[in-house]
């Protein structure tokens, strides 16, 4: 299955699903077109498949080709389809059925594929989540979508059955298994594992103090032995429908309530056919091959369309790391020779501080969309340096599946903005009192996509998908400007969120945890720049009346109830917090004035090191 403008019945100027007549000037409106790469259309077509069906049509044009690779251990798609389509019969004989929701815990890795898609394949809905997740985090977010099973590492397994034990009757009849209530769907990493490294796994985990094996038992069955056990057949047609939910990701918005955005089998094979098209699509060069390097998470929109997805849609060989680990990630481009490496500024930045970097041959990768954080220009320049490739900025949403816009790959490109609106992408910037009246080129507004990557809405939220899709117009919530040639730049957040590595963090969730500490009366979450993550979160607070704490122990208490990223990493002990006439905590201010401090202060080494190297010579 490749990228295609439009169908081959279609006139020209149309896409699936959408009505395309702009009159006699096809850039009417559409500045950005002009900017276009060769080859790359202005709409696409979007084929009428599930995401799973991805898969079905890899493993029936490339049946050989490796599409995972894992630690030494290589899956090929036709390996691939077929434990998917074990995974799909295996949930059904559980009792799953049709639109049941199915909550992922894992990494990224095999076994996330293989459950994803047979859970898609099974017509599931799937709520992948972040393995690093505390229990608070998880009982909300369980809470909210209600999955009936949910499918985890062997780590994390207590952690997610007891949450599921608590909210009981809110998930609803428990599934079962030999008659006994299932708990969760678990596994090991060293299920995934190829012999003999399966077995020495679980030596070196006891030495670094990580093996935590549970027993495997009717209440929390092995998902391998799951699969091993699911009766054959010929091959299982997907029970889903391009229409139908296939992910509910969750995000928390603008308020840090916990929700999630419907994202349907056609929004997420609209995006991967949309990155098909931007993505050089001749043949690799020589040194390179078809593969793609995935260190993003796949529990993260990001990661599961721009890597998973696009992989299966253009066959693509997938290069898993479960997390960002620098050597290992050296390592692996050296040996498999990936030619392309989405990821997000905080990667590229960790490679090249890395003292062994130039003891590897990166040259095979030809191109990198950088996404999640702003992009700066050592980081680009530097990368590109080291590989040869390109590094273009792109921005998404978890809302749009994600990918809205993209600077092309070797086309024109402008460094500090966002790039173009992909194809079948419309894009405008509105005035921040209305939300519906564009704005003149160059001024700032807030910026508003449509396309057929848009959510359907939020799950079970009505009022909140009222509030930002109007017309098929998605509301961002961030500000940005378009100049005279369709690039856009993003000026500001509206929503007040902090973006850690490429994560979404929501000051309000961070506060909340603060406040609950007996000793705090008010408590503040900002963003904080920071060279390697792009932003870290910063606290300040106001302790209540004769009432004790220290920075240490609230940041102690802070990472028994938040993931490690969303602990702050400065707090700032205060007798007040700079306020409005009504009472509104000036966010902004404690932000300039961190921001103040952290440039006086790397201003003030950079002197001393001036005159330390002055009086040496």
């Amino acid at each position: 299955m490749t990228a295609r403008a439009v169908p081959p019945d279609s006139p020209p100027g149309s896409s699936a699903g959408q009505s395309s007549d702009r009159g006699l000037d096809p850039y009417a409106g559409r500045p950005w077109l002009r900017h276009y790469e060769p080859g790359v259309p202005p709409e696409i077509y979007v084929p009428e498949v599930t995401v799973d069906g991805l898969l079905r049509d890899a493993a029936g044009r490339w049946p050989h080709r490796v599409a995972l690779t894992f630690h030494g251990a290589r899956t090929s798609f036709q390996e691939l389809d077929r434990a998917v389509d074990r995974a799909a019969r295996a949930l059904l004989e559980l009792g799953l059925r049709p639109g049941d929701r199915i909550s992922l815990h894992l990494p990224t890795s095999p076994a996330f594929v293989v459950a994803f898609l047979g859970a898609l394949r099974a017509g599931l809905v799937a709520v992948p989540m972040n393995p690093l997740y505390v229990e608070r985090e998880l009982e909300l977010v369980l809470g909210a979508t209600q999955p009936r099973a949910s499918v985890t590492l062997d780590l994390i397994a207590g952690r997610v059955a007891s949450v599921r034990d608590r909210l009981g009757a809110v998930l609803g009849e428990p599934l079962r298994l030999d008659g006994v209530p299932l708990r969760v769907i678990a596994l090991g990493i060293q299920d995934m594992l190829p012999r003999p490294i399966r077995w020495l796994y679980p030596f070196k985990a006891r030495r670094e103090g990580r093996w935590q094996p549970i027993a495997h038992c009717p209440a929390t069955p092995n998902l391998y032995r799951l699969l091993t056990a699911a009766p054959a057949g010929p091959p299982v047609p997907s029970a889903a429908r391009p229409g139908d939910p296939a992910v509910l990701e969750p995000t928390g918005g603008t308020t840090g309530i916990p929700k999630a955005a419907v994202l349907t089998h056609r929004n997420l094979v609209a995006n991967a056919v949309q990155v098909a098209a931007w993505f050089p699509a001749e043949a690799p060069r020589a040194g390179s091959r078809d593969a793609i390097l995935c260190a993003l998470p796949y529990f993260h929109i990001y990661g599961l369309t721009v890597a998973m997805d696009y992989a299966l849609l253009r066959g693509l060989t997938q290069i898993l790391h479960p997390r960002f680990d620098r050597d290992a990630i050296l390592r692996s481009i050296a040996r498999e020779r990936p030619r392309l490496f989405p990821g997000a500024p905080v990667m590229y930045a960790g490679l090249l501080d890395d003292p062994r970097l130039h003891d590897y041959d990166l040259s095979s990768i030809e191109a990198c969309i950088s996404g999640s954080a702003p992009l700066m220009a050592p980081v680009q320049d530097g990368f590109e340096a080291a590989t040869g490739g390109r590094v273009v900025e792109g921005y998404g949403l978890t809302e749009a599946s994600p990918v809205t816009h993209s600077n092309p790959i070797h086309g024109e490109r402008r460094l500090g903005t966002v790039g173009l609106p992909f194809p079948s992408t419309e894009a405008r910037i509105v005035d921040l009192e209305t939300g519906t009246r564009p704005v003149p080129v160059g001024e700032p507004g807030e910026l508003c996509v449509r396309g057929p990557q848009v959510m359907a809405g939020y799950w079970q939220r009505p009022d909140e998908t009222a509030r930002v899709l109007r017309d098929g117009w998605l509301s961002t919530g961030d500000v940005a400007t378009m100049d005279e040639d369709g690039f856009f730049r993003i000026v500001d957040r509206r929503k007040e969120l902090i973006i850690v590595g490429g994560i979404n963090v929501y000051p309000r969730e961070v506060e909340e945890v603060l406040v609950a500490h007996p000793a705090v009366a008010e408590a503040v979450a900002v963003g904080a720049p920071d060279p390697r993550r792009g932003e870290v979160v910063s606290a300040y607070v106001v302790p209540k009346l004769g009432a004790s704490t220290t920075a240490e122990e609230l940041q102690a208490w802070c990472r028994e109830q938040l993931a490690r990223y969303k602990v702050p990493v400065y707090i700032e002990l205060r007798g007040e917090l700079p306020k409005t006439m009504v009472g509104k905590v000036l966010r902004r201010v404690l932000a300039e004035e961190r921001r103040e401090r952290l440039a006086d202060a790397t201003a003030e080494v950079a002197a001393g090191l001036a005159d330390e190297t002055a009086s040496r010579s």
